[in-house]
């Protein structure tokens, strides 16, 4: 980002990096040690918190450094002082460390991220993360954290969501108002698993339950709630409109975004707030669009002079999201301009939904995003409280207590809450925060 480089270059100049700790060291978090290791000059990766330490310490061996493994407070802070780097098991060391000036939190999970990003927020850091999931469950409640703390906490560049709200603000700036944010999308089938996904995932070194969840339409509703929460959008039905361009086919030609407006033009017509969707089977894939509109007539004049249409509706596209490499751009972002590239704006206004991906039986635990037993839909907010439906973010973990039909949304009262999670609380204190007249849930609900 322009500014960005400039800012990082003074801060290597001054011998004054930016000290990041992480959490994550999956196929985004090795990415993410690489860029800042071999690219980010300004910006130092201090410490990396992971499940198991092998993969922690490969994260700085890509660019030859050998990290120290610890194990306790005492010998983080020593290391820290050192100017070694770190790794460790412990998550809580690196998100409470008062020796870093930021956390990246890349793990993908629920309550283990939802506890990592309230410390490292309650020990005055910024948080950028690439946590759709936990972002759309209890983002709005963890940014009210933050705004009291004074630290940034922020969706990351790079990711579609990010991608989406930088454009979304350029498309501000020239003073067209922005009316609809989309994704573009390869494939959507809500029934795929980690089964169907394990060779593609194999291919290219991911988890097969995340690959689902891409393909599920999981991590596309995950991803288009924040950008609604970022801009006070909402959906127009639930699992939002997603016309398919592909006819089922993924190799078949694609069809031009500026094509697919008219499967929109029917809502924006109504007015109202701004939306989110996607399509698949469009290009470019697989990027970003934002639809808008501006009323100054000359201003259209241009516009079409400038090959973007008529009017009155105008496409603009991102046509790439490079994920990882734009990640210490974000960190950069918060930490020497206080600028944050995506977070909820208030109270959350979607959210996504648990349906059953097959016929559920008491008994069965909902075990993972992407997995066998359900896929997650974006549905407006005022939709899930009045009809109690089960964010499939605090679905992880629960137990089904009564039978739900294939293709029906789960509610409340269809599982059983494990004991103890940090997570449901968060949720019923969002809840509290941001529901207006809603009863907001009470704790004792999510008691097993």
């Amino acid at each position: 980002m322009i500014l960005v480089d400039n800012a990082l270059e003074r801060r290597r100049a001054e011998g004054r990096p930016i000290r990041v700790g992480m959490i994550g060291a999956g196929f985004q978090g090795s990415g993410i040690a690489r860029q800042i290791l071999n690219s980010t000059p300004g910006m130092q990766l201090c410490a990396i918190a992971n499940r198991t330490l092998d993969k922690a310490s490969a994260c700085f061996l890509q660019a030859g450094v050998q990290a120290k493994a610890v194990h306790d407070r005492d010998a983080f802070a020593a290391a820290m002082r050192a100017g070694e780097a770190v790794v460790t098991e412990d998550q809580l060391l690196v998100a409470e460390s008062p020796d870093l000036d930021a956390l990246i939190e890349v793990t993908g999970s629920i309550e283990p991220a939802a506890q990592a990003i309230l410390a490292a927020i309650r020990s005055g850091k910024h948080v950028v993360h690439m946590n759709a999931e936990v972002d759309g469950t209890v983002g709005p409640i963890l940014k009210k954290y933050a705004d009291e703390a004074g630290v940034i906490y922020s969706f990351s560049d790079g990711d579609q969501p990010g991608v989406q709200q930088n454009l979304l603000r350029f498309v501000r700036g020239i003073g067209v108002k922005p009316v609809l944010a989309g994704n573009i999308k390869g494939l959507h089938d809500p029934y795929r698993n980690p089964q169907t996904q394990q060779a593609f995932a194999a291919k290219w070194g991911q988890n097969a339950a995340m690959v689902a969840s891409f393909a599920d339409g999981t991590k596309i509703s995950f991803e288009q709630a924040i950008v609604a929460n970022g801009n006070g959008f909402r959906v127009a039905r639930r699992g939002m409109l997603g016309p398919d361009f592909s006819g089922g086919d993924p190799t078949a030609p694609l069809t031009p975004i500026e094509e697919c407006l008219p499967k929109f033009e029917d809502v924006l017509n109504q007015g109202g707030p701004g939306l989110v969707d996607y399509v698949v089977g469009a290009r470019p894939g697989p990027g970003v669009f934002v639809i808008g509109i501006t009323d100054d007539e000359r201003q259209r004049h241009y516009l079409n002079l400038y090959k973007m249409g008529p009017g009155p509706y105008h496409v603009f596209t991102t046509p790439y999201h490079l994920c990882h490499f734009e990640v210490p751009t974000s960190v950069a972002r918060a930490v020497l301009f206080h600028d944050a590239v995506l977070a909820p704006s208030g109270g959350p206004s979607v959210g996504v939904i648990a349906v059953a991906k097959v016929d559920l039986e008491p008994g069965t635990m909902i075990e993972e995003f992407g997995g066998f037993q359900a896929y997650g839909v974006a549905e407006n907010m005022d939709a899930i409280r009045d009809e109690r439906l089960l964010p499939i973010g605090l679905a992880i973990g629960c137990t089904v207590v009564r039978p739900v039909a294939k293709d029906q949304p789960l509610t409340f009262a269809d599982v059983s809450f494990p004991e103890g999670r940090l997570v449901d609380r968060l949720y019923a204190e969002q809840e509290a925060a941001f529901g207006g007249t809603t009863v907001a849930l009470a704790p004792e609900e999510f008691a097993a």
